[in-house]
């Protein structure tokens, strides 16, 4: 079954989850959905100006949202569910490096357990290098509860 596409700010392709449906959030970051699957996901978005801190570099919070988004992302199953949604019910966040702007930003979220309602997943945030490899920015640890819809 093919995955629904749809379009970023910029016109480039996207997968389509429910959870973006109204999600202005991630609207305004320009999260771009590459890679769903159960347990998994990867997103990408471009480090903008108004997204640095007074230091010039990523603002924290950016990154933080980010990283959530994705997390969501992977914890949801992208056909949807009737009846239960998955929220955080706690991360960790470790920055290793600033983020510089107009770098493009890459998260890879990844279940690692799931017991009952409960789960634990790890997300990669990368930056882009010119003309080198991706470095790791920073390391998101989120801890998931599958709870009712309302």
């Amino acid at each position: 079954m093919a995955e629904a596409t749809t379009e970023d700010m910029h016109g480039r392709p996207t997968l389509d989850h429910p959870i973006l449906a109204d999600d202005r959030t991630a609207a305004w970051l320009g999260l771009r959905v590459l890679h769903l699957d159960d347990g998994h996901a990867r997103t990408s978005m471009e480090l903008r100006e108004e997204m640095l801190n007074g230091f010039g570099i990523a603002h924290g919070g950016m990154i933080f949202a980010f990283a959530d988004t994705t997390f969501a992302l992977a914890c949801n199953p992208h056909h949807g569910s009737a009846d239960t949604i998955t929220v955080a019910s706690g991360v960790d966040v470790n920055f290793l490096r600033p983020g510089i702007p107009g770098r493009t930003l890459t998260a890879i979220a990844d279940r690692r357990a799931t017991s009952g309602r409960s789960g634990l997943y790890d997300v990669q945030i990368l930056q882009s290098v010119p003309g080198g490899e991706d470095e790791l920015l920073a390391e998101f640890r989120g801890r998931s509860r599958t709870i009712p819809k309302r």
